[in-house]
């Protein structure tokens, strides 16, 4: 495990925070006091209000109040409160985009192979949030592809890879013949465009050790509508058995082009298709920014609750997964949808039963075997408690899902469906 450094900031903090403990008097005549439990919600919420009603004079107070009280190295209700205090602040400036944009771009720079590979396997060694959705998603391709010797996986998510080579390991032990592996990987995310190239090197030589016949081929599909690929750019051929899988992508598709992406899908004559996207929704309420701001602010509060949780006050990694989350923040609550439509960087999350909704219009839902769900109660055995499994939550017949849980609230969907 890597040593993690105590950031310069800690200290300094600290006495911030001494400096700044009393109580406040908001504009309507009420007190805040910051000891209070949950006092960034409250704080946060009536700013998003006051903006809602352009209230200039309460926002002003407000985001000063928050500016004396957050920081992005506190405890959670100070992340919280300065995370969502940047979007605020774009929102009331109407600066949304630049903000965004500036970033994208920093972030863009900065980044490289190793520390994206050290940040995804760090995440996955002390949270199921992501391989969750890998156990579960390659159960149900293995199951799919069951006597297949041609397999063709469509991998539409962001993950760098990390969900395949468990799926190697498992085909390079069948008991009948090994067959052969074609992988394409369609990025929809800038970040990950820039280290898909030691990233294909690795797994093609991983695939060489397991024995496995092995083809990667990468598609960049940040700049362009997901739904406009087509099956020969997809490469997709007809003595194949193809299965598609989309981990945390979807919701950067826009959502009005949903339905050609799932359409698409379904041109493709998958054995499987398996869905895993976060449970939240950002989209039935983004023409109201207060039910919008609600919603976002309920699962970034779960989020950084269980980043608390499962590392030290002092990661580095930590840090970096809470600066990712200002950047999907600001594009939800400060950015105008129409002016990134094609640009792959849409953040209107869906739940899982919204989801069904559109994926029953072409497909059946397949749901989970039981060997399937036992290997994913036994990968949460791995972690600490407080992560569970839930079945399906709707009162439909049908099973669309299961859940992954974080102390009793559904964080993360996943599901398995066919034509």
């Amino acid at each position: 495990m890597e040593r993690t450094q105590l950031s310069p900031y800690t200290n300094h903090h600290t006495t911030r925070k001494e400096q700044s403990i009393h109580t406040y008097t908001d504009s309507g005549g009420g007190e805040t006091c910051p000891d209070d439990d949950k006092w960034a919600s409250r704080l946060l919420r009536q700013c998003a209000q006051a903006i809602s009603e352009k209230d200039s004079a309460k926002i002003n107070h407000l985001l000063w109040m928050l500016n004396e009280l957050s920081s992005p190295y506190g405890d959670c209700d100070q992340k919280l409160a300065y995370y969502f205090l940047q979007a605020l602040f774009c929102k009331a400036t109407e600066s949304g985009q630049r903000c965004y944009k500036t970033l994208v771009s920093v972030a863009d720079k900065s980044h490289c192979f190793d520390s994206a590979r050290k940040l995804i396997l760090k995440f996955q060694e002390v949270s199921p949030w992501t391989t969750f959705g890998h156990v579960a998603s390659n159960g149900a391709i293995l199951e799919a592809f069951d006597g297949e010797t041609k397999l063709h996986i469509i991998d539409i998510s962001n993950t760098l890879c990390t969900q395949w080579p468990t799926l190697l390991e498992a085909l390079a032990t069948r008991s009948d013949e090994t067959p052969s592996l074609k992988l394409t990987v369609v990025v929809t995310a800038s970040l990950v465009s820039s280290v898909m190239k030691e990233i294909t090197q690795r797994m093609e030589k991983f695939a060489r050790l397991m024995g496995v016949p092995f083809e990667i081929k990468v598609i960049n599909g940040s700049n362009m509508p997901l739904g406009n690929l087509t099956k020969e750019e997809l490469g997709v051929k007809e003595d194949e058995a193809v299965a598609v899988n989309c981990i945390g992508a979807l919701k950067r598709v826009e959502v009005e082009e949903r339905g050609d992406v799932i359409r698409l899908f379904s041109s493709l004559k998958p054995r499987v298709v398996t869905i895993v996207e976060e449970e939240a929704d950002f989209t039935s309420s983004r023409s109201d920014f207060v039910k919008c701001f609600d919603d976002c602010l309920r699962y970034y509060t779960l989020y950084f609750e269980m980043l608390e949780d499962s590392f030290t006050p002092t990661s580095n990694e930590r840090l970096m997964l809470e600066r990712e989350c200002s950047r999907s923040i600001i594009r939800v609550l400060s950015c105008d949808d129409k002016q990134n439509i094609g640009s792959g960087d849409c953040e209107r999350r869906e739940k899982g039963n919204q989801w069904c909704e559109r994926l029953k219009e072409v497909f059946s839902n397949v749901g989970f075997s039981d060997d399937v769900v036992d290997d994913v109660k036994a990968l949460l055995r791995r972690y600490r408690t407080g992560w569970s499994l839930v079945h399906d939550q709707t009162n439909t017949k049908t099973d669309s899902g299961i859940y992954l849980a974080w102390k009793d609230e559904s964080v993360v969907w996943a599901s398995a469906w066919k034509p």
